[in-house]
């Protein structure tokens, strides 16, 4: 078998377009999917039942069921009533990048919440009771002390939900929508060469992943060098 690399030089601006479709999915997802987690992260760690209930509830369903189904279920599944067909939210909701984004969001925010409102519950003690100490109200130790630390720790794990979102947007192709994975199976109809098509765009979700962890890594360098162990 001759890898034709004259294929791949050929597809290579459809393959393009379909990086900025992926990156505008990511995006999109991920800045709806960390607004609504830090909400759903502290009804996580209320000891109120009737606060931390529905918000437990909300992650363990959207956690437990796989997000192709989820996807199916915003845009194919909604479409079969009669009263979402007539409501004012209809051009929003059969519009392909609309639901796509709304079902990764989704997704992304019940993972966030959890990671979240673990690195909230592993704060040490000693923060907040240097908060209480200097007088700080519940809503300003939240917003001054615990949030923000929390952020600063749950950067590793959230790295990890952000590289697997990422591979997620995949699953956009599935709605018309032409990703890296839409743009190589446009390629693979087109050319019937399956390996090059679906190579290409591997290669291209690994650089993408290499810049995403580069990025992080970067990060977690400086938000969380206090941490990191002092040399004698």
């Amino acid at each position: 078998m001759i890898f034709d690399y004259n294929v791949v030089l050929d597809s290579l601006p459809l393959y393009f377009d379909g990086v900025l479709v992926t990156l505008k999915l990511l995006v999109i997802a991920l800045a709806f999917g960390l607004a609504l987690a830090v909400p759903l992260a502290l009804m996580r760690v209320s000891k109120q039942p009737a606060v931390n209930f529905p918000a437990w509830l909300y992650t363990y369903a959207i956690r437990g069921t796989p997000m192709l189904v989820q996807l199916y279920l915003l845009y194919y599944g909604l479409a079969q009533f009669e009263a979402v067909r007539e409501s004012v939210l209809w051009p929003y909701l059969s519009n392909a990048t609309f639901c796509a984004c709304l079902a990764f969001a989704i997704n992304t925010s019940a993972y966030s919440a959890e990671i979240l409102a673990g690195s909230i519950k592993a704060t040490p003690y000693g923060e907040i009771e240097a908060a209480k100490a200097m007088g700080m109200s519940r809503f300003k130790l939240y917003r001054r002390i615990l949030l923000p630390s929390a952020l600063r720790r749950a950067l590793p794990q959230y790295s990890n939900e952000v590289i697997m979102m990422l591979h997620t947007t995949s699953l956009a192709s599935i709605v018309t929508l032409v990703d890296i994975t839409g743009a190589a199976k446009t390629v693979n109809s087109q050319y019937y060469m399956p390996f090059e098509a679906y190579i290409t765009a591997g290669l291209f979700y690994l650089v993408l992943t290499f810049i995403l962890v580069r990025l992080f890594k970067l990060a977690e360098r400086r938000w969380l060098a206090y941490l990191a162990p002092r040399k004698a």
